[in-house]
C-alpha cells in the first residue's frame, strides 16, 4: 500500500507499463517527480512487443520500445510495481492513497535472470492430459519402405534430424509422399504436425507428386528486366502446363522463385542441379530437348 500525506508531494501514480506508460513516467522522472508505475503483468512494455512495423512511419516495434524500457529500468526515479493491480484509490487531487494488490510470483525478482526454469518446473501449473489419437495403420509398399528406413536409419537423434531426412526422401522419390512421413513420425517419435510444418515451410519439399526434371525460372528483379516473364511463357506453352503444375507423363514440373542468386547470369534457370544462364525464350524449347525421353 503506497500511503500519502496530507499535504501535497511530489510523487505520480501511472497506471500501465506499455509504451505510453513508460513514456509519461520517464517524463516525469525526468522533471524530478518520483513514479510509480504499477503494470499488471510480469514485465513492463505492453504489447507493442507483439508489433513488427509501427504505422504510419513502418519503425521497428523493438527498437522504439527497448531504449524506453532500459531507461525505466534504470531510472532512479521510477519504481516499477509489476504484476500488480490497483484496488482502490481515495482521497483528493494532491493527496491520494492508493491500494495495490501485488500478486505472488514465487521467486525472488533480485535473483531472476528469466531463464524460464520456474515455469518448466512449476508445481501448481495444470497439465490437462489428453488421450493420444489412435495412429493410423501405415500402408506401404515394402520397397519403399526400406528405402525410408533406410534414409532414416542416416541420422540419429530425434526432431534435430527431420531436415536431413526430408531431405534424403525427396532426393530419392522426388516428392514427400504421405506415408513416408507417417513413418518418419512413427520411427522417431516425432509429431506429424510438426513434420507438416516444416514439409510445406521450405520450397526444397513437395507434398504433391512432381516430375523426374524441375525447371525453376528465377523471377527475380535481374532476371524479369531481362526476360524471365518470356522465358516462363515459353517453357508453358512447350510443356502444355501452367507454374506449379507437372506434366502427364510425370517427366516436367515447372516453378517459379524469387531470386537463385546468380544476378550476374540473369535470366537464369535451373533444371535439376543444372543451370542455365543468360538464356533467351527461343533457346528454351533447346533446352527441354536436352531431358526428353
Amino acid at each position: 500500500m503506497i500511503q500519502k500525506t496530507s499535504e501535497k508531494v511530489g510523487a505520480v501514480l501511472v497506471v500501465g507499463g506499455g509504451v505510453g506508460g513508460m513514456q509519461a513516467s520517464l517524463d516525469l522522472a525526468e522533471a524530478g517527480y518520483k513514479v510509480y508505475l504499477v503494470e499488471k503483468g510480469p514485465s513492463i512494455g505492453g504489447v507493442m512487443a507483439q508489433l513488427d512495423k509501427t504505422f504510419p512511419t513502418n519503425d521497428c516495434a523493438m527498437c522504439t520500445l527497448a531504449p524506453r524500457m532500459v531507461d525505466c529500468g534504470r531510472h532512479l526515479n521510477i519504481e516499477k510495481l509489476t504484476y500488480s493491480e490497483i484496488e482502490s484509490i481515495e482521497g483528493t487531487a494532491g493527496n491520494f492513497s492508493v491500494r495495490i494488490r501485488k500478486k505472488a510470483r514465487s521467486v525472488d525478482i533480485d535473483k531472476c535472470t528469466g531463464c524460464g526454469e520456474c515455469v518448466e518446473n512449476c508445481l501448481v501449473r495444470n497439465i490437462v492430459y489428453l488421450e493420444p489419437p489412435a495412429v493410423p495403420k501405415i500402408e506401404m509398399e515394402e520397397d519403399m519402405q526400406t528405402k525410408v528406413d533406410a534414409i532414416i536409419s542416416r541420422y540419429e537423434g530425434g526432431s534435430e534430424s527431420l531436415v536431413p531426412i526430408l531431405q534424403g526422401i525427396t532426393s530419392e522419390l522426388n516428392w514427400l509422399p504421405r506415408e513416408t512421413l507417417m513413418r518418419v513420425a512413427e520411427v522417431k517419435k516425432i509429431p506429424i504436425e510438426h513434420i507438416l510444418r516444416i514439409a510445406t515451410f521450405y520450397k526444397a519439399f513437395s507434398l504433391e507428386p512432381r516430375g523426374e526434371n524441375i525447371i525453376t525460372v528465377c523471377m527475380g528483379t535481374a532476371c524479369h528486366v531481362k526476360g524471365a516473364p518470356r522465358i516462363l511463357e515459353r517453357f508453358e506453352r512447350e510443356l502444355g502446363i501452367e507454374t506449379g503444375q507437372t506434366t502427364s507423363d510425370m517427366q516436367f514440373t515447372l516453378e517459379a522463385v524469387r531470386c537463385i542468386g546468380c544476378c550476374g547470369l540473369s535470366p537464369v534457370i535451373t533444371v535439376g542441379d543444372d543451370l542455365y544462364g543468360k538464356l533467351t525464350p527461343a533457346e528454351a524449347g533447346k533446352v527441354l530437348e536436352k531431358y526428353r525421353d
